[in-house]
């Protein structure tokens, strides 16, 4: 065992517990797949009942920060990252941000256009041949006249997490696609005429061919004209938003 552990002794044993295991993987005192001691020796350890230990694996079993594996050479160990699990939560978390007013969609919209520029810069020049194939493709499917909303508002976000995944940094890959997911919801709203597709496709049009052309200035150029466009639809699926909460709200209250 690479890590010995400290009694507590006042109140929130079980979160205290988890925030003591936590600390000891997150600073790497416990590796990733080392088995933890036995609810057993970890009561021993902390001076607490098993029930409490059971609740504080919980708690980090939640956090993806342990796994329970069942078997003769079963027991919790420390779980390795994942990184769409990173990434659900902190889109979870954004969202949730959202919801109390704690960020705004101008919040969004500023730092996922700043990043974004980042990103292109970055795909111009690693991008592989593969990742082209993957933008053309998105490309052709937002020209058809005939998909629905939701279809071409998930071919924008596929050709955006492309981009992402051409920077070849994961880190990246973990903020903006947590970002764009939690704008997802949003652009649904936001219905798609002729006339938005079209101009859209263009902007990403622009983008692709400067990614293939490995011109970093111009795909930051065709980003920021996105982004400009962007905020103004985030707007108004906001506006449209708040106009379907009213109208629930004066059906409800004529009922």
């Amino acid at each position: 065992m690479a890590s010995e552990f400290k009694p507590v002794v006042t109140g929130g044993l079980a979160k205290q517990i988890a925030v003591s295991i936590g600390e000891a993987i997150l600073q790497g005192r416990l590796k990733v797949n080392e088995r933890l001691p036995t609810e057993h020796e970890l009561a021993a350890q902390f001076g607490v009942s098993r029930p409490t230990i059971r609740e504080a694996l919980k708690r980090l079993a939640a956090q993806s920060l342990v796994r329970s594996q069942r078997g003769p050479t079963g027991g919790t160990f420390v779980a390795k990252p994942s990184e769409a699990d990173l990434q659900a939560s902190v889109s979870m978390a954004t969202t949730m941000f959202m919801s109390l007013g704690e960020l705004t969609f101008a919040d969004l919209v500023e730092v996922r256009g700043e990043l974004e520029r980042v990103c292109c810069r970055l795909a111009s020049d690693r991008r592989s041949d593969a990742q082209l194939s993957a933008l053309q493709s998105e490309l052709a499917i937002q020209s058809d006249p005939k998909i629905d909303d939701v279809a071409f508002c998930s071919s924008d976000v596929r050709f955006h997490k492309v981009l992402i995944e051409a920077t070849q940094n994961p880190l990246m890959r973990l903020v903006m696609v947590a970002i764009i997911e939690s704008l997802h919801a949003v652009t649904n709203l936001v219905s798609y005429p002729a006339r938005k597709r079209q101009r859209i496709h263009a902007q990403h049009q622009a983008i692709y061919q400067a990614v293939h052309d490995r011109d970093p200035d111009a795909a930051d150029r065709a980003v920021a004209n996105q982004m400009v466009y962007l905020a103004e639809t985030y707007a108004d699926a906001q506006e449209l938003r708040k106009e379907r909460h009213s109208t629930k709200q004066n059906r409800s209250a004529s009922d």
